[in-house]
């Protein structure tokens, strides 16, 4: 190659000093391929996704041209979200966990003190009770439930307290890129592949990154979150941006359930306005798929019910908060019970921390669409089991 006169020269480390020149807009004519560089000026570094004809786009342009062909931006763009207001974790509700045996419940403190008993709760696999007072005296601890009856706190195991651990995310316009949140510990590396050096960065459940790019090693894909950064796929739950409503929706504002990625995302005016991970149904007790419309909105409900011919499943929840229901039994629900958000925990219900049902409560409406789906295609589509929460 000839050598560089000097004016070029510096140029080059002028360059350095100067912000990335913008790339040319798309719709500009492509000139003609050049086979050769020698003697050009040497372009000021930037992303060139159509060759420029007054300079050679070498040295770091040819990384980040090649960066910005995978919709990597150096710097990165920060992507347009941020999280949800704190406060809409806050319920006026006190739960506690009662023990899986069958419990008496009593009328009054006092016949709860004398041991007179109105009705016994059934045994079951799961029951949460809805506290308003707790009382303990000489006689014993007491707690008054959601029903106004009593129980004692020998048939109590544990009180709960809501976890407001995880929130989704506000959208402000929808997003150029996917993003998702990391559901385990993990560490990212260079390429794509089990055996691939490690990049050192590490990353923690419900860190949200951006993602790019999938590409298959080792017979399972991996999610590309950054440059020469990688994690498998399963570690991450992701979002991808609707280009354009599911058909059947015509209004601009539906709710997309993505049951192979775990992830729940609304659409207002055909524009992502929130996304957060959920829970739902677990075999055989699938969320089916389908386009629905919300037909019933709760602020708490009280679910109960079994499938087992033996009851041993018996489940009884009271106040499940700002609840929607879709799909005959399944809803949209907050959930104290449990934080598995971004994997199946439930009976066919679509489970949201009580901050993201909140959010979802205020901004639908009745006759919402909610269309429910799997990319996997491993979610079968006759699904009879009614659903529970």
């Amino acid at each position: 190659m000839k050598k560089i006169l000097p004016v070029i020269t510096i140029l080059v480390i002028l360059a350095s000093f100067l912000p990335p020149v913008q790339t040319v807009a798309a719709s500009a004519p492509a000139p003609a391929a050049r086979q050769s560089f020698d003697g050009d000026v040497v372009c000021l570094p930037g992303a060139y996704l159509q060759e420029p004809a007054d300079c050679a786009p070498v040295g770091p342009s040819i990384t980040l041209t090649g960066l910005a062909k995978s919709g990597i931006a150096v710097p990165a763009l920060p992507l347009p979200i941020k999280r949800t207001p704190a406060e809409l974790a806050s319920i006026p509700y006190r739960y506690a966990l009662a023990i899986k045996g069958a419990i008496p419940t009593y009328s009054t403190l006092a016949d709860a003190i004398d041991k007179n008993v109105h009705r016994m709760m059934p045994a079951g696999k799961t029951k949460y009770l809805s506290y308003s007072q707790r009382v303990e005296n000489a006689s014993g601890l007491f707690y008054q439930v959601e029903t106004g009856e009593w129980v004692s706190g020998d048939d109590i195991q544990t009180r709960v307290t809501p976890s407001s651990v995880f929130q989704g995310v506000q959208v402000s316009r929808t997003p150029r890129t996917g993003f998702g949140w990391i559901l385990d510990i993990t560490t990212s590396v260079t390429t794509p592949g089990y055996n691939s050096p490690k990049t050192g960065k590490k990353y923690g459940r419900f860190n949200i990154v951006t993602a790019y790019a999938i590409k298959s090693a080792d017979g399972v894909d991996w999610v590309q979150i950054g440059p020469d950064e990688w994690l498998e796929d399963r570690l991450v739950a992701r979002v991808t941006p609707m280009t354009a409503p599911p058909d059947g929706v015509t209004n601009g504002r539906w709710i997309e359930v993505n049951l192979g990625e775990q992830t729940f995302t609304v659409y207002d005016n055909s524009q992502m306005v929130f996304a957060t991970l959920m829970s739902s149904g677990v075999k055989p007790f699938y969320t089916r798929p389908g386009l629905f419309q919300i037909y019933k909105k709760l602020n708490v409900e009280q679910m109960s019910g079994t499938f087992e011919a033996d009851h041993s499943d018996y489940y009884y929840l009271e106040n499940v908060p700002w609840t929607m229901y879709f799909d005959e039994a399944r809803a949209i629900h907050g959930v104290y019970w449990h934080t598995l958000f971004g994997y199946n925990a439930s009976h066919g219900c679509v489970n949201l921390s009580i901050a993201d049902a909140k959010w979802v409560f205020d901004w639908a409406k009745s006759g919402d669409n909610v269309y429910v789906w799997d990319p996997t295609g491993k979610t079968p589509k006759d699904v009879t089991s009614v659903g529970g929460p």
